[in-house]
């Protein structure tokens, strides 16, 4: 009937999707959309995502290359990685200099320190020694304490004297002359001390057999190892320049030296640094070696009569040992 409404099973069918009626012996058109889907949905035989677009993809993305941040981030990357190896290159370099330098300074200290033991060597047989005969008529009506005593005070004052001059010249100090200035002292304070040990083994009757040079070397190896000489072991004072002799008295000079470095302290602080450590140094020596003498000691009543000892040909002069300047330098002084 005319103007009456469809049935509902009619507009069911109506409403039925495409597939429903594929086998429908006449064609079907799909029903309209609703209102409002028209330009969201996509037309039939369009694939879902030709109406998006083409997909993402990471090979096109890597024809094209990275964005700008990432080609940002590879260049900083490209920048560390370039700056790291050459860092480690170039501290490498530097360990490699560091290296060459330590050495270079270690053969340099060890070639002074054997030119200085070499020099110790050549002096101690030059250092004027006095006898006990000699000693006991300088200073009469003293036994052998107070001898010895007597010796180490004017040693300690001289090595003081020593110690106070360098000091004195480190007064505005200049580097390079500093290993000098220590080789001097070193030098200066180890004469001194040769005479004190030589005197000491004297007055406590352990004279060491042998000739001049012989005994010089002996009270060398004493003053190395701060030992007095027991002159019933000739092992304790052979003078064979052996190297296990050179490298106690290498070890020696060193230790004295680095002692010896607040002398370099400057304005005159290192001049009466200097003259405590020497006199310090000097009485501690002297200790050690009058320990080692006493337990030996012969009475100078017992001792046999010993030959007068000789004076070198070439002595180093009595104002050098005593740390004082020449005869005559105050009055060619300004």
């Amino acid at each position: 009937m005319a103007g009456e409404k469809p049935s509902p099973k009619r507009r069911f069918r109506r409403q039925k999707p495409p597939e429903a009626l594929q086998g429908a012996p006449y064609p079907v058109r799909d029903p309209a959309p609703p209102t409002g889907h028209r330009d969201t949905l996509p037309p039939d035989g369009v694939d879902d995502g030709a109406e998006r677009g083409p997909a993402a993809s990471l090979e096109a993305v890597d024809r094209a290359g990275p964005p700008t941040r990432a080609r940002g981030l590879a260049a900083v990357r490209e920048g560390v990685v370039r700056g790291g190896t050459g860092a480690k290159a170039g501290l490498a370099r530097t360990g490699r200099g560091a290296r060459e330098r330590v050495v270079r300074t270690g053969e340099g200290a060890k070639a002074a320190l054997a030119h200085l033991a070499d020099r110790l060597i050549e002096i101690a047989p030059r250092v004027p020694v006095r006898d006990l005969a000699t000693l006991r008529r300088q200073f009469p009506g003293l036994g052998p304490e107070q001898l010895a005593d007597k010796l180490v005070a004017g040693a300690s004052l001289a090595t003081s004297t020593v110690g106070a001059g360098v000091g004195a010249a480190a007064m505005m100090p200049v580097p390079p002359a500093m290993p000098t200035e220590l080789a001097a002292e070193v030098a200066g304070v180890g004469m001194i001390e040769l005479k004190l040990i030589a005197e000491l083994h004297e007055v406590y009757g352990q004279r060491p057999p042998g000739s001049l040079k012989e005994r010089s070397a002996a009270y060398l190896g004493s003053w190395s190892t701060e030992r007095g000489i027991d002159v019933t072991r000739p092992s304790t004072y052979s003078a064979a320049m052996n190297s296990p002799y050179k490298r106690r008295l290498r070890q020696q000079i060193m230790r004295r030296m680095v002692r010896n470095l607040p002398n370099l302290i400057p304005f005159m602080v290192g001049a009466a640094v200097g003259a405590v450590m020497n006199r310090r140094d000097t009485r501690r020596l002297a200790d050690h070696i009058r320990t080692d003498l006493r337990a030996r000691q012969v009475p100078w009543e017992a001792l046999p009569d010993l030959p007068a000892l000789e004076r070198p040909a070439d002595a180093i002069p009595e104002h050098v040992l005593k740390g004082e300047p020449p005869p005559g330098a105050a009055d060619r002084s300004p």
